[in-house]
């Protein structure tokens, strides 16, 4: 925050409002702090990968050798970029009991938005959670977003969705599967198949926002335990998989292996390549 911010908080006559912006500009601040952190030891770590020792890390950042080495293994993880920057808002969608018509969550979907925003936090965000109302309209346009919902509960995930230029949701008899357009394999849940099995497939993927801004990052299962396996995946490997996407957009699918009475999951691979969707600058 610039001194020019400061004064003009300073300078707000009534004090309920400068204690509310006073409160928010410290906040911005205090991610702002955070992001950099992070920037910074991401750099300090690939600078060392690419040969440099720590006294010339140290040199050009203008600290010393054993503050280069402290930052090189403390603070924010480097991996943490794959959410973003700032307030992470993490979405799960409404849907109508079948039996008694009320709006209802689901218990896999509720457990992956908590368990996802331990992860967040532990990486340093902030976290926000919201409901995707019956009817499906979400806005797409806003920073941090995270939406664990596929096409079939709203039309504004599935628009997103359809731009994904690899991975494309098809509705077949059985139920909804995903196409590889690549390799032309069709991936389909387990719990379709006959007889069933406890496994399901699930995406993910960080996409173009509709008004072009911006990206949200979107996964589903198929069914709701593929989201479960999601979470797990990110929650193991995420430094991992932040390396294969990239900053940009990308998409990939899941194998989730569940256990049959609790929907834990059991086992969780990739299926499919990470597909960064953009070429690299």
């Amino acid at each position: 925050m610039s001194d020019d911010e400061v004064a003009r908080i300073a300078a707000i006559a009534d004090p309920a409002a400068r204690l509310r912006a006073a409160t928010e500009g410290l906040s911005v601040a205090q991610q702002t702090m955070t992001e950099l952190a992070r920037l910074r030891r991401a750099l300090v770590q690939d600078l060392h990968k690419q040969g440099w020792s720590y006294a010339q890390i140290a040199d050009a950042a203008g600290l010393s050798r054993g503050r280069i080495h402290q930052v090189r293994h403390q603070g924010p993880m480097p991996e943490g970029a794959f959410f973003g920057r700032g307030t992470v808002r993490i979405a799960t969608p409404l849907k109508r009991d079948e039996i008694k018509a009320r709006p209802v969550v689901a218990v896999e979907d509720v457990t992956a938005s908590q368990r996802l925003g331990e992860l967040a936090r532990s990486l340093g965000f902030e976290v926000d959670y919201e409901q995707i109302p019956l009817g499906g309209h979400i806005d797409l346009n806003r920073d941090g977003l995270i939406v664990i919902c596929g096409p079939r509960i709203s039309s504004d995930v599935a628009g997103v969705l359809e731009t994904d230029p690899v991975l494309k949701f098809e509705r077949l008899t059985a139920g909804w599967a995903v196409r590889d357009t690549r390799s032309g394999d069709v991936y389909a849940s387990g719990q379709d198949d006959e007889p069933p099995t406890a496994s399901d497939v699930a995406y993910l993927s960080r996409l173009r926002r509709p008004d072009g801004n911006g990206v949200v990052i979107v996964f589903t299962g198929i069914h709701p335990q593929g989201s479960l396996g999601v979470v797990q995946m990110l929650t193991n490997e995420l430094a991992d998989l932040h390396e294969q996407a990239g900053p940009g957009t990308f998409s990939t699918l899941l194998q989730v292996d569940y256990d049959p009475e609790t929907n834990e999951p059991t086992e969780t691979r990739l299926i499919t390549p990470v597909y960064r969707h953009e070429p690299e600058a």
